[in-house]
């Protein structure tokens, strides 16, 4: 029986069809960085997992925003 999930095609240059667009670059914080969240409103960074998330503090609790930052946005 074949496995459920699909691997990534690949385009093929003499395709008719356009090549998929690529996906955004993440958004790189570092410590210190200001930022706003949809939900929890204005915060700091307080730590960086490099391509996995971050953790920032919004003054009321502290969030662990995984990547990718959809609702995070550097002030």
């Amino acid at each position: 029986m074949k496995s459920s999930h699909s691997a990534a095609r690949r385009h093929l240059p003499t395709s008719p069809f356009k090549a998929p667009a690529a996906p955004p670059p993440v958004e790189q914080f570092a410590l210190q960085d200001k930022v706003s969240h949809d939900k929890y409103g204005l915060g700091v960074v307080i730590d960086v997992e490099e391509g996995i998330a971050v953790t920032v503090d919004f003054g009321s609790q502290t969030e662990r925003i995984p990547t990718p930052y959809a609702k995070l946005v550097k002030l």
